[in-house]
């Protein structure tokens, strides 16, 4: 019989939710802080820009720390690198809200982007491995489900409990969360049955991503990750200031309950991994970026309506079109899933740390309209490397 997990199995839905778990608390960690930059600049008297580095260093040590990480995976398995990255990151987490400087704050921070490091490229591979090809389009779209369902809720959550305890009382309670996924991830995540140990070489791992980085196909997929997640990064990031000042001047818990337009992301990031063997990917993709773009430009409106109706459209393209490149990685990737998927990510995650810190600098010194029209340049560029996939 077929060892590959099979869509409607028992095994299919145990490992889609293990994975959706996973998914879940990764964002949820990454970026709890995002609805609580302007609490974190006014706490520790930072700019806008410098509070950002409470995101874009953890994004950024993930970032380079996820080559090493899906390297030595390749020797040592799946499962138990995934969990205990899980576990470190929840416990940094939970450390993370019982500081009272902020360089500590930024290291921690820093070291929750190294432990988590451990978990994103794997949960990929496992999914490249263990699926079988008919339903894989399927779970990656359930496991950035679980991504998007994450962001929603740390940002949700986040601002409620910053509203009720302050900033201390909102990382203690999302760190909570992440060890609940834990155990969860333990209990559901089925062994892998097609993963084969590679003896840890350091000629093999650069030979991998050599073998990796000459495909032009794979390039194009990395590019697109750093210039869409660094976009919809960004655009997050400074939302919260946006909307916090005049003519809006909203509470925290209201800017996190704007979040919940990531439920839109849960749904888009399934339906276009279905879309896929319809379309194709480059027409999926495609349209998943005309959606941020028309988000973009509602969020360019002085109504609240208008803003979040555009965050809404923003969140479903950016999840559709992460979603299919994402799938795309799994499917081109001949050998050394976890480094092909690493390489992804690490470009995902560089996307998140440069592009997210440099529109601070746009917003702090040209506004609100000068970093939508960077955005819009960042986007654009996206869509016209995609034509050639």
């Amino acid at each position: 019989m077929d060892s590959h997990l099979l869509q409607g199995t028992a095994a299919y839905r145990r490992a889609t939710l293990a994975l959706f778990c996973a998914g879940f608390c990764t964002f949820a960690l990454l970026y709890c802080v995002q609805p609580l930059l302007p609490l974190l600049a006014a706490d520790f008297a930072v700019s806008a820009a410098s509070s950002s580095l409470a995101l874009s260093l953890t994004t950024l040590s993930l970032a380079l720390s996820l080559l090493l990480s899906a390297a030595l995976a390749e020797s040592w398995g799946r499962k138990p690198v995934m969990a205990a990255a899980l576990g470190l990151a929840s416990l940094l987490g939970l450390a993370c809200a019982f500081v009272d400087a902020w360089p500590a704050l930024l290291v921690l921070r820093a070291l929750l982007g190294l432990a988590l490091s451990g978990l994103p490229a794997l949960a990929m591979a496992y999914v490249g491995e263990e699926f079988d090809p008919r339903s894989l389009p399927a779970a990656m779209g359930l496991y950035i489900g679980g991504t998007a369902l994450g962001g929603m809720l740390g940002r949700l959550l986040a601002g409620l409990l910053a509203d009720i305890g302050g900033w201390h009382l909102a990382l203690a309670g999302i760190a909570g969360l992440g060890l609940l996924s834990l155990l969860l991830f333990l209990w559901l995540l089925p062994p892998s049955r097609h993963f084969q140990a590679q003896p840890l070489s350091l000629r093999g791992v650069l030979g991998n991503f050599a073998l990796h980085l000459g495909n032009p196909q794979l390039r194009r997929l990395f590019l697109q990750a750093f210039l869409l997640m660094g976009g919809f990064v960004a655009l997050f990031n400074y939302i919260g200031f946006r909307l916090a000042a005049p003519p809006f001047a909203l509470s925290s818990t209201v800017i996190g309950l704007l979040f919940v337009v990531y439920l839109g992301g849960i749904f888009s990031a399934g339906w276009a991994g279905r879309l896929v063997s319809r379309f194709g990917a480059r027409q999926v993709l495609q349209s998943g970026i005309g959606l941020m773009l028309l988000g973009l430009a509602l969020c360019a409106l002085p109504w609240l309506a208008a803003v979040a109706l555009g965050l809404g459209l923003f969140t479903l393209g950016f999840f559709a079109a992460h979603s299919v490149a994402s799938g795309q990685v799994g499917q081109r990737a001949t050998q050394a899933r976890a480094q092909a998927s690493a390489l992804y990510l690490c470009a995902y995650y560089l996307g998140s740390s440069l592009i997210g810190y440099a529109a601070g600098w746009v917003w702090q010194h040209a506004g609100w309209g000068a970093l939508l029209a960077t955005l819009a340049a960042v986007f654009g560029l996206a869509a016209w490397s995609a034509r050639k996939l």
